[in-house]
């Protein structure tokens, strides 16, 4: 397994992967793989990768940046995050983040937020984050890991791509 940034031939391949990755998820309202497009055409996606096994790409992650209201610069969303079903639990979505966190910390970024599973991102680094906000999301899966300065405070306000629905 490989991981590298997508390139314009993975697009299609990223769209499908990601409809597949989210189609039985139980929470999320479906829409991620219009999400992914739209911070695509929007110029929003600061880091995207690809994981490739066998010549096949079986999982993809997106980074874009975040407003939040304290004013903290050089924050940015961790999410979504897709593995095709029958490559999840094999290590696919681990190389992805820790692989984009690298990246993201080499672009200078203060640090990254995430709206997920407390259980699951905390091997990461990630902590529960009284201090930040998500209009509409339970605090505890409101998750954040700061990399230089402060840490952030206030309201995260997503791109307004994370609204599209088509």
């Amino acid at each position: 397994m490989s991981v590298r940034p997508e390139q314009p031939t993975d697009i299609d391949t990223i769209f499908q992967l990601t409809k597949t990755a989210f189609a039985d998820h139980p929470i999320e309202p479906h829409t991620e793989h219009f999400i992914v497009n739209a911070l695509r055409a929007a110029g929003a996606l600061t880091v995207s990768l690809v994981a490739e096994t066998g010549g096949a790409v079986v999982g993809h992650i997106a980074f874009s940046p975040v407003g939040i209201s304290d004013g903290s610069p050089d924050w940015y969303a961790l999410g979504p995050v897709s593995v095709l079903p029958a490559f999840q639990r094999q290590g696919i979505g681990r190389a992805l983040i820790e692989e984009g966190l690298t990246r993201l910390k080499n672009l200078g970024a203060q640090g990254c937020v995430l709206v997920g599973e407390p259980d699951f991102y905390q091997r990461f680094g990630f902590a529960a984050d009284p201090t930040l906000t998500v209009p509409g999301i339970p605090q505890e899966y409101i998750l954040s890991q700061t990399f230089n300065g402060p840490p952030a405070k206030g309201i995260v306000t997503h791109h307004p791509a994370f609204t599209a629905e088509n």
